[in-house]
């Protein structure tokens, strides 16, 4: 059946289970003029136009991306991220202004990620460019991100970069009361001076 094949290639997406496809079909199918016309436009373009780029692996319409080639972005600062979304909420944030660098993921001895799957060659490379003057290792608060963050970490020492990773803790307006144990323990292990 036709919704059954929609329905499963939905689930295909990141975050919808069975259910909420199932209810995107039925939706698509009932408004299908308003909804699927468009949609399939939207995706077309994507396919056609959406590309990643060579230098940070952001995706954009152009390679460069309009980030790397922005002559305003401070370009002595190098943000790593595992992924574009993790890019994109720290864009969002519009606390950072320099260049990024995405790993594609994190390094997981379980899932079979070593570092030649990712993207740390190349960011070995950006790393030696004279101009860079600190490194942010924004990966996740995982143990993936944490494990690949120690592992690039190790393997960035040598060059005479400033090595830095986000802090993490209690959210600005969190509750004491509210926060999960290991947040409120990583917010005291990471205390400053007032």
């Amino acid at each position: 059946m036709i919704i059954d094949h929609l329905t499963k290639q939905l689930t295909k997406l990141p975050g919808i289970g069975q259910r909420s496809a199932r209810r995107m079909a039925l939706q698509m199918v009932q408004h299908k003029e308003k909804i699927i016309p468009p949609l399939i436009d939207a995706l077309q373009q994507a396919y056609e136009q959406i590309k990643q780029c060579e230098q940070c692996g952001n995706l954009d319409t152009h390679s460069p991306c309009s980030i790397c080639t922005d002559d305003t972005r401070d370009r002595h600062t190098l943000c790593v991220v595992e992924d574009v979304a993790d890019l994109w909420a720290i864009e969002r944030s519009r606390a950072y202004k320099g260049l990024y660098h995405t790993l594609g993921g994190t390094l997981s001895a379980i899932d079979g990620r070593g570092p030649d799957t990712l993207r740390i060659a190349e960011l070995d490379a950006r790393a030696r460019d004279p101009e860079i003057q600190e490194i942010i290792l924004a990966t996740n608060a995982t143990v993936e991100g944490h494990t690949t963050a120690h592992y690039l970490s190790e393997m960035l020492m040598e060059l005479p970069v400033k090595l830095t990773r986000p802090a993490h803790g209690i959210p600005m307006g969190g509750e004491m009361d509210y926060l999960d144990d290991s947040t409120l323990g990583a917010a005291l292990q990471r205390r400053t001076v007032c």
